[in-house]
């Protein structure tokens, strides 16, 4: 069971770019409830909004052994999409109110199959199509907040525990799903990892 998924926004510049926002100077972490995963293949849109976005994302997951200096290291990584109510995102920001709604809502991260990663999280590449059209196409080489700094500053702040996950930001190209979408999402490591998924939206 997932307990909590540490999330991080606008870690790609092209992505703060495409949303208007500041390119943030610190890692800038909220959370979504573990219990927003799902494995399942058909996911249901979220009824409470009239713009979902896809946010393809690289998961990790934190395991059980520590460092040299207590923090745990990651143990395994997956593709997963941060589903996003944007007009409630848009709604909450103008009243300068929290997200929770528009990132935690049921059903909110998909998220594929986990592999097993060594304590040395390797490079990704990823992307991210709808119905055969290429959305979003990303490179871990290109976040502002590298993983290591990630999962330091994540642990330093925050109550982390083995088995959460921790979501790593999403490159520039987010936009609407509606019914019927057929998702697919898949990334490369150096570490010669190869994992697709495919989501069907109802």
């Amino acid at each position: 069971m997932i307990r909590n998924i540490w999330a991080v926004g606008r870690n790609y510049r092209d992505h703060a770019k495409e949303m208007g926002a500041a390119v943030p100077t610190k890692p800038m972490i909220f959370l979504k409830a573990g219990s927003t995963a799902t494995v399942s293949r058909d996911v249901p849109l979220f009824t409470g909004s009239k713009d979902i976005h896809h946010e393809v994302e690289i998961a990790l997951r934190f395991g059980s052994t520590p460092d040299a200096n207590g923090k745990l290291l990651f143990d395994g990584a997956a593709v997963a999409l941060d589903l996003t109510a944007r007009d409630l995102q848009a709604e909450a920001k103008k009243g300068g109110l929290p997200w929770t709604l528009a990132k935690s809502f049921r059903h909110s991260c998909p998220i594929s199959a986990m592999v097993a990663i060594s304590n040395q999280v390797p490079h990704f590449k990823f992307e991210l199509e709808v119905n055969g059209e290429k959305r979003q196409k990303g490179d871990t080489n290109d976040m502002i907040f590298d993983f290591e700094t990630l999962r330091l500053y994540v642990q330093e702040n925050f109550p982390v525990e083995p088995g959460d996950l921790l979501l790593t930001g999403t490159p520039e190209g987010v936009a609407s799903l509606k019914a019927g979408d057929k998702v697919a999402a898949w990334f490369e490591s150096s570490a010669n990892h190869k994992v697709r998924m495919e989501w069907i939206f109802r």
